[in-house]
C-alpha cells in the first residue's frame, strides 16, 4: 500500500473516533431519564391499579414485597396511656417487570420518583397504630427508585405512636415487648406476600438514648391473621425494653425507707411528749400517702397487684403502726397515772382515819387521868411523829406505784427492736420474691 493511501486511512479512522467522542459527550442522561420514564409509565403503558405478576413473571402467584427498616429514634414510652413513639425510616422493596428499561451500557443505575401514585403500591398498614405523620420539612422525605431489571425501593420516613399493652405486675421491676406490626390491607396472601429482607432488616440508630427503659434487643417475626375474608400477610417486630430500676430506687424506694425509719424516732421519745409524737406520726403518715398517691397517678388504674403497691402499702402501714403504737403507749401511760392517783387518794384516807382514831383515844385519856393522860399524850406524840422523808428514788418511783407504768414503756422497747426487724425480713422476701420473679421472666 502506497503511503499516501496510510495516510488517509489513519485520517479516517481520527475522523470516527472524535465523532463517536462527540456524540457520547452531547448524551443528556437526564433527557435519557425522562424519556424512560415517559416509555414505561406513559399513559396507556402502565397501569398502577394493576398488581406485578409474581416469582418468574406468573400471574397465578403471589407478589413477594421485601421489607426492612431503620430505626431512627424512640421518643418516650407512656405507661398511663400504653404506649410508645417511634421515627423510623420504612423501605419496602419488590418487582414489577413491566418497569424494565435499557440502562444505557450500565451507565444508569436507576430512575428516582417522589411521586408514590405514579407505579402500583403495596396496600401496607401499620394494625396497632394510633397516629402517624409523615416528614414533609424541607421536602417530602420519601422516594421511590426503579432499577433496569424492574425493582422498585420504596423509601419513607415516619413518625407513628404505637399500640403497647403492658404487663405492670413487676413495675419497676419489669420488663415490657412492645410491637411494631404490619399488614396488608386489602390483599390477601394469594396475592400478595410481605417478607422480611435477608441479612440486617431491622437496623437500630446507634446510641440509641430513652429517659427510663433500655432496648436490650428486637426480634423479627410473622404474624399472618385470618379473617372472614380471608389470610393476610402479617410482619412484626417485638422491641423488648428493660426499665431502669436507678431511678425509681432514687424517687420511690429510698425516699419511703426514710419516712419508715424517721417514723421510728418517735419510739425514743419521752411518753410525756405527745405534741411531738403526734406531729411526728401524722407527719410521716401524710407525706406517705402523697407520695402513694403520686405514684399511683403516674400508673393505669388496673385490676391487679403491682411490686409498687406492695412496697408502698408495706411502707404506709409501717408508718400507720408506728401512730398507732404512739396511741396505745399514750393510753397505758394515762391508765397508769389514773391507778396511782386512785391509790394515793386511798392512802391519803387511811392516814387521815388512823390520826382521828389517835386524836379521839387521846381526848378520852384526858377526862379520866391527867398524869395517865399526860402519858397517852407522850406515847401519842412518839406515834405521830412524820415519817422520815423518803430519798429522791423512793418519791419518782411513787409516782407509778403500779405495773402498768413500767407496761407502757415496755411498749417503746419492743417496739425499737420489733419494727426495725419486721422491717428488715419484709424487705428481704419483696426484694428476693421479685428479682427472683424478674429472672423466670428472662
Amino acid at each position: 500500500m502506497a503511503p499516501g493511501h496510510y495516510f488517509w486511512a489513519i485520517f479516517y479512522f481520527a475522523c470516527l473516533c472524535s465523532a463517536s467522542l462527540a456524540n457520547n459527550a452531547k448524551v443528556n442522561f437526564r433527557e435519557k431519564e425522562k424519556k424512560i420514564l415517559d416509555q414505561i409509565l406513559g399513559a396507556g403503558k402502565y397501569d398502577a391499579r394493576i398488581r406485578p405478576s409474581g416469582i418468574n413473571g406468573t400471574d397465578d402467584k403471589a407478589t413477594q414485597v421485601f421489607v426492612n427498616m431503620f430505626l431512627r429514634s424512640i421518643s418516650k414510652i407512656d405507661d398511663y396511656k400504653m404506649e410508645y413513639s417511634v421515627q423510623l425510616t420504612f423501605r419496602e422493596q419488590w418487582l414489577d417487570e413491566r418497569l424494565k428499561f435499557d440502562d444505557i451500557g450500565g451507565r444508569l443505575k436507576y430512575l428516582t420518583l417522589t411521586e408514590a401514585n405514579r407505579v402500583w403500591m403495596p396496600d401496607l398498614f401499620f394494625s396497632n397504630e394510633k397516629e402517624g405523620h409523615f416528614h414533609n420539612i424541607i421536602m417530602p422525605n420519601v422516594y421511590i427508585r426503579i432499577f433496569p431489571y424492574g425493582s422498585v425501593l420504596y423509601s419513607i420516613r415516619i413518625s407513628l405512636t404505637l399500640a403497647c399493652p403492658m404487663n405492670l405486675k413487676l413495675y419497676p421491676l419489669d420488663r415490657q415487648v412492645c410491637s411494631l406490626r404490619m399488614a396488608s390491607y386489602g390483599w390477601t396472601t394469594a396475592d400478595l406476600v410481605f417478607l422480611w429482607k435477608e441479612g440486617d432488616p431491622v437496623q437500630v440508630v446507634k446510641n440509641l438514648h430513652l429517659p427510663r427503659f433500655t432496648l436490650e434487643k428486637f426480634l423479627t417475626d410473622y404474624c399472618n391473621s385470618k379473617t372472614n375474608t380471608g389470610e393476610y400477610s402479617c410482619l412484626k417486630v417485638d422491641l423488648l425494653f428493660k426499665r431502669e430500676f436507678s431511678y425509681y430506687l432514687i424517687q420511690i424506694y429510698i425516699p419511703c425507707c426514710m419516712l419508715v425509719i424517721v417514723s421510728w424516732v418517735s419510739f425514743w421519745l419521752d411518753q410525756g411528749a405527745v405534741p411531738a409524737r403526734v406531729s411526728l406520726g401524722v407527719t410521716t403518715l401524710l407525706t406517705m400517702a402523697t407520695q402513694t398517691s403520686g405514684i399511683n397517678a403516674s400508673l393505669p388504674p388496673v385490676s391487679y397487684t403491682k411490686a409498687i403497691d406492695v412496697w408502698t402499702g408495706v411502707c404506709l402501714t409501717f408508718v400507720f403502726g408506728a401512730l398507732l403504737e404512739f396511741a396505745l403507749v399514750n393510753y397505758a401511760s394515762r391508765s397508769a397515772d389514773r391507778a396511782a392517783d386512785i391509790q394515793r387518794e386511798n392512802m391519803k384516807k387511811k392516814r387521815r382515819e388512823m390520826e382521828q382514831v389517835s386524836l379521839d383515844a387521846a381526848s378520852d385519856l384526858l377526862d379520866t387521868d391527867s398524869n395517865a393522860t399526860f402519858a397517852m399524850l407522850r406515847q401519842c406524840e412518839v406515834h405521830m411523829q412524820p415519817p422520815k422523808r423518803p430519798n429522791c428514788c423512793r418519791t419518782w418511783w411513787s409516782r407509778f406505784p403500779t405495773r402498768q407504768c413500767s407496761r407502757s414503756k415496755r411498749i417503746d422497747v419492743i417496739s425499737r427492736i420489733t419494727f426495725p426487724l419486721v422491717f428488715a425480713l419484709f424487705n428481704l422476701v419483696y426484694w428476693s420474691t421479685y428479682l427472683f420473679r424478674e429472672e423466670e421472666e428472662d
